[in-house]
């Protein structure tokens, strides 16, 4: 994930987006907004989101519709989402969000205290395991080089002669295989 990667946002009320906002400002991350559930999506599409603080009830799309789409794809099934919701989990809903493998589910009103320490443990270790993965990448193809190079040089070398591997065995006995004392 790049350096730049942003928080997303996403509530269809103003002012819950000003709150979110207000609440995530001192830790200093990037933060973007959407009010739907398509706007999300195509912002999410774009990349660069690191994480999502997404509504769970909006008109048209709702937060569940996104994560569905979201973990249906390759580029985004990995992105941690945090669902919020003003009308209190009910088993339905705390175990689809949790079946959908949301990072977590969140009641309004939000303690800010709580949502920084959420956002800033979650958003941090996706970063992480990002840059793990990017390191893995290069390295596998750093070890696949080396591979092919290795194969190259030794398909141009020419074989050794068979004698030069056999080990000179000193103190045999040309017959018996036995070893001949040292008499000096």
């Amino acid at each position: 994930m790049p350096s730049d990667a942003k928080i997303l946002i996403v509530d269809d009320h103003e002012d819950t987006l000003y709150a979110l906002e207000s609440a995530l400002a001192p830790l200093g991350y990037r933060l973007a907004r959407a009010t739907s559930g398509d706007e999300a999506l195509k912002q999410v599409l774009r990349g660069q989101v690191g994480l999502l603080l997404l509504d769970v009830r909006m008109p048209g799309v709702s937060g569940l519709d996104v994560v569905r789409y979201m973990r249906r794809l390759e580029q985004t099934q990995h992105i941690p989402v945090v669902l919020l919701t003003g009308f209190g989990a009910d088993h339905e809903l705390t175990s689809t969000a949790f079946g959908l493998g949301v990072a977590d589910l969140v009641m309004k009103p939000i303690d800010p205290w709580a949502l920084r320490t959420k956002v800033r443990y979650l958003f941090d270790a996706h970063r992480r395991h990002l840059a793990l993965e990017h390191e893995v990448r290069e390295l596998r193809a750093l070890v696949k080089g080396h591979g092919e190079s290795d194969q190259e040089n030794a398909a141009r070398r020419p074989l050794p002669h068979p004698d030069a591997r056999v080990p000179v065995q000193r103190g045999q006995g040309a017959h018996t295989g036995e070893l001949e004392q040292d008499r000096t």
